[in-house]
C-alpha cells in the first residue's frame, strides 16, 4: 500500500520538484487529460502517521503527469470542485518550497488586530473559494502554470498566545522559503505578519521597494505600549532597513485619525501617499506606469490589506474604512506591476466570519491568482 501511495504522489509533482512521498502531509486533488481511456481523477489523502491512502473511486486511476514540469490545476469539467484537499486552486500541497519557483503559504494569526478578530481563519477560507479560479488569465493571457512550478506549502505553524514569538516563527519559515529562490505569496492572517516576511526577504534581497495597498498606512509607533501589532509593521520595516524609500507607494489610503497630519509620517521617510480620494472614479492605469517608474528594477514586495478595498465587496475584514478601492481598481493596481522584480507577496485581513457569503475571500483568492500572474518569468498566450 505505501508503494502505491509513492507511486501515485509522484505523478502528482513534478520530479524536478525534488517532492519526497515521505514528507508529504496531504495530497491535493490533480487532473490533467491522460492520454488512455480511463476517466482522469484523484483524490487521496495521506496519514503520515498510519501510512494510509484512501481509494481512488472505481474505474479511476492516478492522472498522468506527462509531457508537463509544472503543477496545474485540475479543470471543473474533470472533477467536481467540492472534492478533493482544500488547498490554494486544488494544486498540489508540497512539504516546503524546494523545487518551486513560487509557493502559496498561510499565516493564520490575528493575534495582532485591533478591532474586530477572525484573520486567522482568513487562509482556509482563501483556500476554499479559490476553487472558482482557473488556471488561465483570460483577461491579461498570462499562464502561469505553463511557466513556473507552483505549490501550496501549507501554513506556518505559529504561537498564537504570543505575538513576538509568532514574528520569530514567520521569520523563521520566510527564511527557508527565500533561500531556495522560492517566491511566496501569502495568505493572512492580520498585517502584523508582513514584518517578519519583509525580514526575511530583505535578509536575501536587500532593502525592497514596496507596493502597498490598503486603507491605513500601518506606520504607528505603539499601542497600548505595545510595538508590534498591525497597525505598526511598515515603521518596524523603516527602522530595521528593510525599506527602500524612495521606492515606496501607499495606495488606497482614507478614514478618520488620531492625528491632524495622519500622513506626516510616510512622507518624512519619502514614501508616495497615494490617498483613496486621489483613486475616485478614475483607473489607475496611469497611476501604476508612475509607480512602475518609480520601482524601477530592483526587488519588490507587493502587500495588499483587503481593507483597502471599499466594504461594499469586502465586508469581510476586521477595520473597514468606507469610500474604498473597487475590485477593477485592485486589479489595475496588480495588473499594473507586470515587469517589476517582484519577490514576494501577499493579502492581509480577510476575516471570513464577517462575510457569510465568501465573497470576501473570493475576492482575496482572485487577488493572489492575479498576484501570481505578474511574477517574473510568467509567459503570456
Amino acid at each position: 500500500m505505501r508503494h502505491l501511495l509513492w507511486v501515485g504522489c509522484s505523478r502528482l509533482l513534478p520530479r524536478e520538484a525534488g517532492l519526497h512521498a515521505r514528507k508529504l502531509a496531504v495530497t491535493a486533488t490533480v487532473a490533467t487529460p491522460c492520454r488512455s481511456l480511463w476517466p482522469t481523477a484523484l483524490v487521496a489523502t495521506f496519514s503520515a502517521a498510519a501510512g494510509l491512502l484512501q481509494p481512488t473511486a472505481p474505474g479511476h486511476r492516478p492522472p498522468c503527469r506527462r509531457g508537463s514540469q509544472f503543477n496545474v490545476p485540475p479543470s471543473a469539467l474533470l472533477v467536481a470542485r467540492p472534492v478533493g484537499v482544500c488547498s490554494m486552486m486544488k494544486l498540489p500541497v508540497q512539504a516546503s518550497a524546494e523545487g518551486l519557483d513560487a509557493a502559496f503559504v498561510g499565516v493564520p494569526i490575528d493575534t495582532g488586530t485591533s478591532n474586530r478578530p477572525g484573520a486567522r481563519f482568513g487562509p482556509r477560507q482563501i483556500r476554499a473559494e479559490s476553487a472558482m479560479v482557473r488556471r488561465y488569465n483570460a483577461s491579461t493571457g498570462a499562464a502561469p502554470f505553463d511557466s513556473l512550478r507552483v505549490a501550496d506549502i501549507g501554513d506556518v505553524n505559529l504561537n498564537l498566545y504570543n505575538l513576538p514569538d509568532s514574528c520569530r516563527l514567520i521569520r523563521e519559515s520566510y527564511q527557508k522559503i527565500v533561500a531556495s529562490s522560492c517566491v511566496p505569496l501569502t495568505l493572512g492572517g492580520d498585517h502584523t505578519i508582513t514584518y517578519p516576511i519583509l525580514q526575511a526577504v530583505a535578509e536575501k534581497h536587500g532593502p525592497v521597494g514596496l507596493v502597498h495597498v490598503d486603507a491605513h498606512t500601518d506606520t504607528g509607533d505603539t499601542a497600548l505600549g505595545e510595538k508590534i501589532y498591525h497597525g505598526t509593521p511598515f515603521r518596524r520595516c523603516v527602522e530595521e532597513g528593510l525599506l527602500d524609500c524612495s521606492r515606496v507607494v501607499q495606495i488606497g489610503i482614507r478614514g478618520s485619525s488620531y492625528d491632524p497630519d495622519p500622513y506626516k509620517y510616510c512622507q518624512d521617510q519619502g514614501f508616495r501617499v497615494v490617498p483613496a480620494e486621489e483613486c475616485w472614479s478614475k483607473s489607475l492605469v496611469p497611476l501604476m506606469g508612475e509607480v512602475r517608474q518609480q520601482m524601477g528594477d530592483k526587488p519588490v514586495y507587493l502587500s495588499f490589506d483587503i481593507d483597502g478595498l471599499d466594504p461594499a465587496y469586502a465586508p469581510g475584514t476586521g477595520t473597514p474604512e468606507i469610500a474604498g478601492l473597487t475590485p477593477a481598481q485592485a486589479l489595475e493596481i496588480i495588473r499594473g506591476c507586470k515587469g517589476l522584480n517582484i519577490v514576494g507577496c501577499d493579502l492581509v485581513e480577510v476575516a471570513p466570519m464577517y462575510d457569510v457569503s465568501g465573497n470576501t475571500a473570493l475576492l482575496g483568492a482572485n487577488l493572489l491568482f492575479e498576484m501570481l500572474c505578474v511574477l517574473p518569468g510568467v509567459k503570456t498566450k
